[in-house]
């Protein structure tokens, strides 16, 4: 249930007005958004949760497995296209996820690697290319 009305939500708040189509997988919600980014979102629980997404050929994810437990926002933590794990600066323990979700979506619209541009060697990377569905595999 949660997954269908997290892709509610995305529709009623960007569908129509930044032209975001989102896709309801067996256990996650594909979003696709108008500057080329891919995201998969699955959340489990509140306090647990994974959000990958691809812009042309970088990768970068939130999720709160808990494995690194020297960051400042442990569990959740972020890993960055050149392959850093950091405090995640987006989302929020507890929080409710719709609002984690659209946080996410917000900054990804206008800043798709959350700044971390400048360390990815990255040639060219506009999202001209063509995303496969993750779906798929989901």
């Amino acid at each position: 249930m949660l997954h269908l009305e997290l892709k509610e939500n995305i529709e009623a708040t960007f569908g129509a007005a930044h032209d975001v189509s989102v896709t309801l997988c067996r256990d996650a919600i594909e979003v696709s958004l108008p500057n080329g980014v891919a995201l998969l979102v699955r959340i489990a629980e509140r306090d647990e949760y994974a959000m990958h997404w691809r812009w042309g050929e970088a990768e970068m994810s939130i999720d709160t497995a808990p494995l690194h437990r020297g960051l400042g926002t442990y569990p959740n933590h972020l890993h960055t296209p050149d392959g850093r794990v950091l405090a995640d600066p987006i989302t929020e323990i507890g929080a409710q996820p719709w609002q984690n979700v659209r946080t996410l979506i917000e900054r990804l619209l206008t800043q798709p690697l959350l700044g971390y541009e400048s360390r990815f060697v990255y040639g060219t990377l506009e999202a001209s290319q063509p995303q496969t569905s993750a779906c798929a595999n989901a």
